[in-house]
């Protein structure tokens, strides 16, 4: 086992907020002082990094990731930056001229930010792809554009549920057409986008990502390729959860953390699929639900008698309401104490009110939630205001509160619908529209960092002796404690508080920029070098 100064830099830890230095002995972190203090362990190291002043920081952790798609997003047809229906269609037709008649798997679009305000018909997709096969999958990947080519290879989708005559699928149609689109990606096209995915989050900072795999998802061999194989040789820690309802064998059967993550009680916001209790503003509709309160109730008895996590995708408030009722009759049957070991968990939880609340907080819920969410769709004049109205789009993503109701917070990006930016998460969660449901910088970092270490019920995702050496460095301007609470403002940022500080979040600060990320004492992304661990001879820097 090898050990590793970093010193020179300024180290963000709670055990020490004026620490310039620490030490890695294997995969921990063994020491944590001051420059002054290191000297003494300059000569019984096997390597010394020189930080010339960069941030040191826990490696970020990014709850919620779907890794092949994120990859097939970041190496094939990127329709999130296209900016109205014909540069989409543009798009379109470029993608399906460079792969010669192949299959075109698109992502990204959001009819919602176009003039036009409307998706391509299945139509225009024809005649873009020229005839071909093309999927494209809706921003939030809860419904897509079918060209006539893919609904041909699978005519049963015409009679499921959510088929649409002009190409905008939902509901089950949506999960028909979608196996077929990725049964083209073949096994050496998913390892690539899985390895993609990984070397992108390393770059961000992101040492651990949360794989939320599923029969609606991804395929047993995707799962199983990226915990054991692409994984692995990453070099990133990555946790694997299975999102299959009738208890957790087959979870465990697939080498998953647990039975939990898109395991789908409803849809969402923008596809009108997320269950409501009233019907949306702009349709008449209270959108989908696919499973029922006693489903979950069986299934949370059966992974908490087993001590192994549950969870589910939740977004609308008539899908908390089943939630809320399922979990509540799991405790009845086998009590409140064993639900509670088991950790289990929710994505998203967009819509959750006092009642709900209480609950979660009794039963240890964890909340796993996207802050970019709020950022792109927020707002008075954002998505959820068109499709909630402005009284209901207010109330979501209630992050200070379900803070203050006692419910543990991770966050993640659910990339790709947002993309890989750990920063750019922490800083939607300080300036959420509602400035009520505002963080800290420094409790939002925590659940970027530490919350999905509790996520997966493990430790982690501090800088102090005896944790798991998961680590950054970061080139950033001056620290400061920013706080969205001007009561304790004046407190914090006095020396004598000693809180560590943190890089700005304001408005127009640009984010750090990420120079090394190590997981397990090993380097695996590093701005100026490869991405191998590097070993020297004792005392001389890197």
């Amino acid at each position: 086992m090898s050990t590793t100064l970093y010193r020179g830099g300024r180290v963000y830890s709670a055990s020490d907020p004026f620490a310039t230095a620490l030490v890695v002995d294997g995969d921990e972190i063994a020491w944590v002082g001051t420059d002054a203090a290191a000297s003494v362990h300059a000569d019984g190291v096997d390597d010394i990094v020189d930080a010339d002043g960069a941030f040191l920081a826990p490696a970020f952790v990014d709850a919620h990731v779907h890794v092949t798609s994120t990859g097939l997003h970041l190496s094939g047809l990127d329709l999130s930056a296209a900016t109205t229906l014909t540069d989409a269609l543009d798009r379109i037709e470029a993608h399906s001229r460079s792969v010669r008649g192949g299959v075109v798997l698109g992502h990204g679009w959001d009819e919602s930010r176009w003039p036009e305000g409307r998706p391509p018909h299945q139509t225009e997709v024809d005649k873009a792809s020229y005839g071909g096969v093309v999927y494209l999958s809706r921003v939030d990947v809860h419904s897509c554009i079918a060209s006539s080519a893919l609904v041909a290879l699978a005519p049963e989708v015409q009679q499921a549920p959510g088929f649409s005559a002009d190409g905008w699928l939902s509901q089950q149609a949506h999960h028909i057409v979608r196996r077929i689109a990725l049964d083209s990606v073949t096994p050496e096209q998913r390892r690539t986008a899985q390895e993609v995915c990984l070397r992108r989050a390393a770059s961000l900072g992101i040492g651990t990502v949360h794989e939320l795999g599923g029969p609606e998802i991804s395929s047993a061999d995707d799962f199983r390729d990226l915990l054991d194989t692409v994984g692995p040789a990453s070099g990133l820690d990555v946790v694997g959860y299975w999102a299959e309802g009738g208890g957790p064998d087959i979870a465990i059967s697939l080498g998953a953390r647990g039975a939990a993550g898109d395991h789908f009680v409803d849809g969402a916001i923008g596809s009108r699929t997320a269950f409501l209790r009233e019907p949306y503003e702009d349709a008449p509709t209270l959108g989908a639900s696919y499973t029922t309160a006693s489903d979950i109730r069986d299934h949370v008895v059966a992974c908490s008698a087993a001590g192994v996590q549950a969870g589910y995708h939740v977004i609308g408030d008539g899908a908390m309401d089943l939630v809320v009722a399922g979990f509540s009759e799991a405790a009845d049957v086998v009590g409140e104490d064993v639900v509670r070991a088991a950790q289990h968990r929710l994505e998203h939880v967009e819509m959750v009110d006092a009642d709900a609340r209480v609950v979660l907080a009794r039963l240890g819920v964890l909340a796993s939630v996207q802050p970019m969410f709020d950022a792109w769709w927020g707002g008075g004049s954002g998505m959820y205001a068109e499709r909630l109205g402005p009284e209901r789009a207010q109330r979501l993503n209630p992050f200070a509160t379900m803070q203050s109701a006692g419910i543990p917070l991770a966050f993640g990006s659910d990339a790709p619908v947002t993309p890989l930016a750990p920063w750019s998460a922490v800083r939607a969660a300080v300036h959420h529209h509602q400035a009520s449901e505002r963080l800290t910088a420094r409790a939002a970092f925590t659940a970027h960092t530490r919350g999905g270490w509790r996520a997966a019920g493990r430790r982690g995702g501090t800088l102090t002796v005896g944790e798991p050496a998961h680590l950054t460095m970061w080139h950033c301007g001056d620290l400061v404690v920013e706080t969205s609470d001007a009561r304790v403002a004046a407190w914090s940022t006095d020396p004598r508080a000693a809180v560590p500080g943190l890089p700005s979040l304001a408005d127009g600060s640009g984010d750090p920029a990420c120079l090394r990320t190590v997981v397990a004492g090993r380097t695996v992304y590093s701005a100026d070098s490869t991405h191998e661990d590097r070993r020297h001879n004792p005392g001389r820097t890197s």
